[in-house]
This record gives structure tokens, sequence and C-alpha cells, in this order.
């Protein structure tokens, strides 16, 4: 299993503006300094964590859409972060990752109760997992962060992504949740967050991070604007499970 290079982007949104969002991020991806595999932005990227949701979802295919995957083709990696997206009727809050060779999407599962956000936007059912460059990758939405039986590994994941737009005032929660993810996941996890404040008046501290499976902090970009890379290191992480496979004990279940 190979080294995974993952860069973590946080930075301050522009409200509802997507033309200066992907802006942006588009100058902060050139101006990397060595290569990655995959570049990881926050939730809602293009426009903030928005209740807006039919002014603000783009279609499938969309500008944003065609962005990702035009930057995965220029760059030769992978990036993703969420969205607001239309199918029909309904938004969802959609985490796409695109490669060079096409788009993967996740629909936010657990929505934001406490921001109204099951209102305007409509709930994922399907778990989604990713191959990429021998790793096989989670795709998870803020909230989700605090169920973890969604996110339980079945043997079936590598590494586990969250993008977010996590308020300042319950920073503690998101850096411990995150940590414990990837020790009772047996899994790498990246957490990437905004930073700056937003239109409601809510702060974000960043503290976008990267995890071993052994809960070891491999990153930690605090409250700063910019570009943290990280290497996450493929056999360590198969001889770590190989060492401590304490999955075999594990309980079994199945979700309703």
């Amino acid at each position: 299993m190979r080294d995974l290079a993952v860069t973590l982007l946080q930075c301050e949104l522009a409200w509802e503006s997507p033309a200066d969002n992907r802006a942006q991020f588009e100058q902060a991806i050139a101006a990397l300094q060595q290569p990655t595999d995959l570049v990881v932005l926050p939730e809602m990227f293009t426009t903030g964590f928005s209740m807006n949701a039919l002014a603000n979802a783009e279609q499938p295919g969309g500008a944003t859409h065609a962005w990702l995957q035009d930057t995965a083709r220029r760059h030769d990696c992978a990036v993703c972060g969420s969205i607001a997206v239309r199918e029909g009727e309904q938004v969802f809050n959609r985490m796409l990752l695109a490669t060079p060779d096409g788009i993967h999407h996740y629909d936010k599962r657990h929505l934001f109760r406490m921001g109204g956000e099951h209102r305007r936007y409509a709930a994922g059912t399907q778990r989604v997992v990713v191959p990429w460059r021998d790793w096989r990758i989670n795709l998870q939405v803020c909230y989700d962060l605090r169920f973890p039986v969604f996110s339980r590994n079945r043997q079936d994941y590598d590494l586990l992504v969250y993008v977010a737009n996590w308020p300042a005032l319950r920073r503690s929660h998101w850096r411990a949740l995150l940590a414990a993810r990837a020790i009772e996941n047996q899994a790498c996890v990246v957490g990437v967050n905004r930073i700056g404040s937003d239109a409601n008046g809510l702060d974000y501290s960043g503290d976008s991070l990267a995890f071993a499976a052994d809960g070891a902090k491999l990153a930690d970009a605090g409250n700063e604007n910019g570009a943290v890379r990280v290497v996450l290191d493929g056999a360590a992480l198969q001889a770590y499970r190989e060492a401590f496979p304490c999955h075999l004990d594990a309980d079994g279940f199945q979700l309703g």
C-alpha cells in the first residue's frame, strides 16, 4: 500500500459567492509547492453554511463540478469538498470527490437540526467509499462526525475524510471526535474546517487536522489561513492493523 499525500486547505469563505470562492481555491491550489494526491476543501466551500438552499444549489454537472474536474486533471490529483446540489425538487449537501477520470459523490446523511439544515436539505441514504491510489476513502460531512455507527469501519476503508463548517464554540468536540474516529476504526482521519465568520455571525476556528490510525496527530492547521500537507504512511497503517487486530473482537450488528 503506497503513501498518500494529502493537502488540507482551510480559509475564510465568501458568503454565497461561488465564483469568488472557486477563484480563491484555484489560487491556493496553484500555489502548492509539492505534488499532492488529494486536496480537501471545507463543507459548502462555494457558499458557506447557507440555508438558502434553492437559491445556492447547482445542477449536477454545473460550474463547480466542471471546476473540480478540471482542477483534478490539471494537477493530477483528487479534490473534494461539499456544495449544495439540486436533484429534482430536493437539494442535497453533496460532497464531491473529483479525480482526473470522473466525479464521485456522497450526500450528507446527518443534517444539522440545530441550524435548520433538515428543513432545507434532503438527507442522503448511502455511505460512500471511493478507491484512489491504493487507498479506500470514506466520505463524510461535518455533523456526520457525531455518529460513530455510520462511520464504523467494516474493513472496507483506510481513510475517513470529514469536510466541515464547524463553529468555534464546539471546537473541542471537533478535535476530540476526529481522534476518536481514527482510534476506534483503525483508519487515518482527515478533517478540514473553515476559519473566519459567516453572515449569521458564527465564528469558525479552523482546526483542520490529520490523524494516524492509532490516534497520533500528524497535522494541525490551527486557525491559520492556507494549506497544510501531510503524507499518510500506507505501510505503517497496514502494520498497525496487523499487529493490533482489535476489529476481530468487534460486536456484530446490522443497520436498519
